[in-house]
Parts: C-alpha cells; sequence; structure tokens
C-alpha cells in the first residue's frame, strides 16, 4: 500500500493499521514524494490525500494516470461537497471517501477495488513451486494442503514469493515487515521465519526456506 497524507497522525493510523492485517505500507508526505514512489514501485492500492503540499492530491493523480499507472486510487479528504467528489473520480480516482472515516470499511473498499482491477483469476496470486498465495483472499496452501499464517507471517512469505531464489537480507525483511530499522541485537526476523518454517516445510521433505549464512533468506522450489 502507498499512503499519501501529510497529517502525521492518519498516515501513522493507516500504516499501524494495512500493517496489522498483512499489508507492507509506505507513507509519502506530500504530492510529489507519492508521484515519485509511483515511478519507483509497483502498489496494489494507494490511499490519497486532496491538501497536500508541492503537488495536490488532483494534480499527482492525473499526471499518475497520465503516465500509466493504473494502480487502484481511493481519497481520504476532508472535502466532502458533490463537486469535490466528481473532481476526483474525474481526476482518476477510482473512490471516494470523507474524512472522519472508519479504517474497517476502508480496508474493506481497498478489497473491492483489488478484485475489480484483476485481469485474470490468478492476478492476486503467487505460485513457488507447490506453494500458492492468493493476495485477494489472505489464503495460502502447499501442495493443495491450507496453511493458516498471521499477518505477519502472510507479509513475509509474500515478500519471499516475490523475490523466488533471490536471496533477501534481514535488514530488508525488518524494513518491509516491520518497517524499522536494523538493530544487529534483534532476533524478531530469525523467530519469524521460524515460525512461518513451522508453517510451509515442517510436513514437507522438500524445505523451501533456505539460510544463508551471514546475508539472510531465499525461497527455493527445488
Amino acid at each position: 500500500m502507498l499512503i499519501i497524507e501529510d497529517d502525521p497522525k492518519i498516515s501513522s493510523f493507516l500504516e499501524k493499521g494495512f500493517r496489522e492485517v498483512g499489508y507492507a505500507a509506505d507513507v509519502a508526505e506530500d504530492g510529489e514524494a507519492g508521484l515519485s514512489m509511483t515511478r519507483q514501485d509497483v502498489y496494489d492500492a494507494i490511499v490519497a490525500d486532496l491538501m497536500l503540499p508541492k503537488l495536490d492530491g488532483l494534480g499527482m493523480i492525473e499526471r499518475m494516470r497520465a503516465e500509466g499507472t493504473d494502480t487502484p486510487v481511493i481519497i481520504l479528504s476532508a472535502k466532502r461537497s458533490v463537486d469535490d467528489r466528481i473532481r476526483g473520480l474525474q481526476a482518476g480516482g477510482d473512490d471516494y471517501m470523507v474524512k472522519p472515516f472508519s479504517f474497517s470499511e476502508l480496508l474493506v473498499r481497498i478489497q473491492t477495488l483489488l478484485r475489480r482491477a484483476q485481469r485474470t483469476p490468478q492476478a492476486t496470486i503467487l505460485r513457488v513451486g507447490d506453494l500458492r498465495l492468493n493476495l485477494t483472499d489472505r489464503t495460502a496452501e502447499r501442495d493443495g494442503e491450507p496453511i493458516e499464517l498471521q499477518p505477519r507471517e502472510f507479509a513475509l512469505l509474500e515478500y519471499l514469493m516475490r523475490n523466488p531464489g533471490r536471496v533477501v537480507t534481514k535488514t530488508a525483511i525488518l524494513e518491509h515487515v516491520y518497517d524499522y530499522s536494523f538493530d544487529p541485537q534483534t532476533n524478531v526476523v530469525d523467530v519469524l521465519v521460524c515460525r512461518l518454517r513451522n508453517r510451509i516445510d515442517k510436513q514437507f521433505d522438500q524445505k523451501m526456506i533456505q539460510t544463508v549464512r551471514g546475508v539472510g533468506y531465499v525461497l527455493k522450489a527445488d
């Protein structure tokens, strides 16, 4: 998720909420930074305010659409008139919510947009070997057997499955799943990887999550 919001209380609330349900989240504090981030990374959805510094929300969305980015955008704004909503949708927004808002409603609207955005049934399904992850209904299975995952475990598995065969460092995992800088004394990544291994590898002869000593971890199908 990309959150484009200049109010630190709201952006922090949204970031925490998304992470608690298993989404990775980035934050931009102005329209220019938000536009730049859409050029650098691919996001599932964007939550954007309209009254932003440097480049307002409408201008940012219009430029993003002109550049070919079709990521679903939910506008989250204190502007509540019908005209404001019409302008937001005409600029390229996919939905419009007025502040104050319910996070649970925002989450449902995002999930609805993600379903609509699917081009094919495979659009939000990741596969590595016999491991399958459905990003829409947040389910996982290996060799047809369902796997129950906690939000952090799901976020880590998604990150590994988006980088199959590539070594990911503990620092990268901390930043992606926990969103804080690396502390060499912490073992939260090791604990999380251990939990995930118990979920997806324990009952199988082939172990998919492998340790690269001194570097990090890699997910391999063979």
